[in-house]
């Protein structure tokens, strides 16, 4: 779906913020004949590389839907595996990205999530809250219908309450009430393993992103797959609804 690109093509000017759905890690560990969680331990390194790449090609923001809100549907097994694999990423890697001006950002609800996991999450944003380099943002049980939805009923309470005038909500205070608020829209936003859907993922945010789906599944998603997803960004007429000059 996307030509390959030198990685001179894409240095000098990549997008703002860059946001992947990471899919395929089941798919590319059962063509090997592998467990599922080695799909997953593979898709953590690649989620790392991603990170590392788009630091170095000058991406400001990276969102990575690393857990879903429907992912608890999964086999407990599975699940448990992915938390056992978040609680160690958090522990290797704050390290490294907070020496290197890396800040760390989540977003999604924390209800279900183990209390220890909430305080690593605690943790690595403290470290990281005053870095000024890459913006890596991880969606973590998170769902964008559950996200629109708080964000109206946060509006509404206010209202109900008089401290915000119904006639006055637009655009702009509905997106502060977002998760996201503060960050600025994706401009790209990429899907691997050939699907072409968000699967509710950043509904609101990504209205005028520019969609790029990889056949690869994210386990093989390497420097060379960013560099060609932003080749073909660039390659985009991003006109915003108007007419065709």
């Amino acid at each position: 779906m996307i030509e390959p690109v030198s990685t001179s093509a894409v240095a000098a000017k990549p997008p703002v913020h860059i946001a992947i759905i990471m899919d395929g890690n089941g798919r590319w560990a059962k063509a090997r004949g592998l467990p599922r969680v080695a799909g997953h331990q593979r898709g953590a390194e690649a989620a790392r590389a991603a990170v590392r790449a788009c630091r170095e090609l000058g991406v400001r923001y990276l969102t990575l839907y690393a857990f879903s809100s429907e992912n608890w549907k999964r086999p407990v097994a599975e699940v448990e595996d992915l938390m056992s694999l978040l609680r160690y990423y958090l522990r290797r890697e704050v390290g490294e990205l907070e020496a290197q001006g890396v800040r760390l950002r989540f977003i999604g609800s924390r209800e279900r999530l183990a209390p220890d996991i909430v305080t690593e999450i605690e943790a690595a944003e403290s470290r990281t809250r005053h870095n000024e380099g890459l913006v890596v943002v991880v969606a973590l049980n998170y769902g964008s219908h559950e996200e629109i939805v708080h964000a109206a009923r946060s509006l509404a309470r206010d209202a109900a309450h008089g401290t915000v005038r119904p006639d006055d909500i637009d655009e702009t205070m509905f997106a502060a009430r977002l998760s996201t608020d503060g960050i600025p829209n994706p401009d790209l936003l990429i899907r691997t393993s050939g699907e072409q859907r968000l699967s509710n993922f950043l509904l609101w945010q990504a209205a005028y992103a520019e969609l790029v789906f990889v056949n690869a599944n994210w386990p093989d998603f390497t420097r060379e797959s960013m560099e060609s997803a932003i080749a073909e960004f660039h390659r985009r007429d991003r006109r915003y609804g108007a007419s065709r000059g």
